[in-house]
């Protein structure tokens, strides 16, 4: 009873806060009755950024995590927000190492002393999902230890269930749901804020990124200490270093400090179009500069999968928009989008062809950023009518961190010509897998079933085509909107005919005979006559209502 009564204090205040910013612009087509005694609360709302930023954080970690995911949603989240979500940032108070302590042996199933020489019972830092404390092994190395705060895991569960049942809602209701789709969106944040909670996949992922960097030597990725992580605790190599902030710029020499940035860029975009990974949050917070001056990137909870068809696609329309090819660019992201029924596609192929030609022609301003450019065209997309595909704007939220890490650091730095440089090491490494030992052996396996069955179904069409028995089957037209059309023009001439033989028959048997007709008779010519007089304004009512210009589908480009 105590915890229901918790869940439901936590939905009233989730409910408030919708209701306190519903005019906002934030909660745009949201329609929310206003409780009562809330009214006055709902008049008097700050609708600066900056406070709708702070009650967001009060809510808890999902809504920090949901504000870092909307900073990514220009299509959805009006442009004043979208600056003051984008700095937010996972640092909270610890929790005091009382209440961690038995979170931690119980997640390790042993006594502290068993593991660890010594930990540090100040955290090394404290964010909404879990803290990270310094300790030493019994062998004696340095390790970070990351564990999850007492209760998150129910916290975010409660509060994503009463997120998908208002998306939901908001879909079903609203011209703005049905555009957006936010039961769709908060499903994938889901996922997301799911797997950010095991740390079994964080600790994998470091592994990879540690793999895949190797060809970078000025990156470095923390190893993961298997046999001491689960779900709930992530044991990795410790690693010290300086933000990525004045502190560096003071301490390094701003060659060595450019030298970094083109390698952490060239590695992002490796990571992205070679492998497939997006880390959704290379912000300064997650990077450390070592002593020796390389490179340190951790908190790799929040990565993406982008299938292999779809990553081509983006690294086209990046090469395209890099390369101030407009048409080329805006053809990608209609590919890679839905076209909604009211999609102008004329309205978006200008619009946002003229936005790529600007970047081009003021990509060395500031402002005029890759990551931004992106953001901005699934901005339009959304206005026009076109619903673009999460990864797009991970990818926009990803370089701009990236590219702020560079304007602190190395404010000198270009970023378009690195770009520019890398496009083509990426194309080879991209077609350098494609012809690896198992994507040969694939398209071996697929060349040979394809020789195998090759003299069959050719001799099968040619016996066919000489028994004159050949048919073409189009598979989807009974579900068609043709089919449909086809089926009403049916229905109408029939209804015609029908209203026509009525009247003809009323007609006929009134001239059946000169001297006056049956009584019977009479009625029945009557009927009939009424009948195909309310078949007929049925017919004329109908087609005047419901005929109007058919409304294209939704069109989904092709997925990976």
């Amino acid at each position: 009873m105590h915890v229901n009564g918790q869940h439901l204090m936590r939905t009233s205040r989730i409910l408030r806060f919708l209701v306190r910013y519903r005019r906002s612009g934030m909660f745009t087509g949201l329609d929310l009755r206003v409780p009562m005694g809330m009214e006055a609360e709902a008049e008097a709302a700050d609708h600066r950024p900056d406070q709708f930023v702070d009650d967001l954080e009060a809510l808890g970690p999902t809504f920090v995590k949901l504000g870092q995911a909307l900073s990514t949603r220009p299509d959805v989240v009006p442009a004043i927000y979208l600056e003051s979500l984008a700095r937010m940032q996972s640092q909270v108070t610890p929790v005091p190492w009382a209440a961690i302590r038995p979170q931690l042996e119980n997640a390790l199933g042993m006594p502290l002393e068993r593991v660890f020489a010594s930990i540090d019972e100040v955290p090394l830092g404290s964010a909404s999902l879990a803290q990270v404390h310094g300790a030493r092994l019994l062998d004696g190395r340095a390790v970070a230890v990351k564990i999850q705060r007492p209760g998150i895991a129910e916290e975010v569960r409660h509060d994503l269930a009463t997120l998908e049942s208002i998306a939901s809602g908001v879909d079903r209701t609203t011209g703005l749901g049905q555009r957006v789709r936010f039961s769709d969106w908060v499903h994938e944040f889901r996922k997301a804020l799911h797997d950010e909670l095991d740390y079994c996949l964080e600790a994998a992922n470091l592994e990879r990124f540690s793999e895949h960097l190797a060809d970078y030597p000025d990156l470095l990725v923390p190893r993961p200490v298997w046999e001491l992580t689960n779900s709930r605790v992530l044991v990795m190599e410790l690693i010290e270093g300086l933000r990525p902030d004045e502190s560096a710029r003071r301490r390094w020499p701003s060659y060595r400090l450019e030298e970094l940035c083109e390698s952490l860029l060239r590695g992002y975009l490796d990571q992205i179009f070679v492998y497939g990974e997006i880390h959704a949050d290379p912000h300064p917070g997650n990077l450390l500069i070592t002593g020796d001056g390389r490179m340190a990137i951790f908190d790799l909870g929040m990565v993406v999968h982008v299938p292999p068809r779809q990553r081509t696609r983006l690294l086209k329309l990046m090469f395209s928009a890099v390369d101030g090819r407009g048409d080329e660019a805006v053809d990608e992201v209609i590919a890679l989008g839905t076209r909604l029924e009211e999609f102008d596609e004329e309205r978006y192929l200008r619009e946002a062809g003229q936005l790529i030609a600007r970047y081009a022609a003021h990509a060395d301003l500031q402002g005029y950023s890759e990551g931004r450019l992106m953001l901005d065209l699934t901005r339009i997309g959304a206005a026009c009518g076109l619903r673009s595909p999460p990864e797009l704007s991970l990818l926009g939220r990803a370089l701009l961190h990236l590219e702020g890490v560079c304007r602190m650091l190395a404010p000198g730095l270009m970023v378009k010509p690195v770009f520019e440089d890398h496009f083509p090491r990426v194309v080879r490494a991209q077609m350098k897998r494609s012809m690896s030992l198992p994507s040969l052996a694939v398209e071996a396996v697929e060349l040979q079933g394809l020789m195998q069955d090759a003299p069959r179904k050719v001799s099968a069409a040619l016996s066919l085509i000489a028994e004159n028995r050949l048919q073409v089957r189009i598979t989807g037209l009974q579900e068609s909107r043709l089919m449909e059309n086809l089926q009403k023009i049916a229905n109408r001439i029939a209804a015609g005919i029908v209203i026509a033989a009525l009247i003809l028959a009323s007609a006929l048997l009134l001239r059946a005979q000169p001297g006056g007709l049956p009584v019977g008779a009479a009625k029945l010519a009557m009927v009939l006559f009424l009948v195909a007089t309310a078949l007929g304004l049925g017919l004329v009512i109908s087609a005047l209502m419901h005929d109007r210009k058919a409304k294209p589908p939704e069109e989904r480009g092709p997925r990976g």
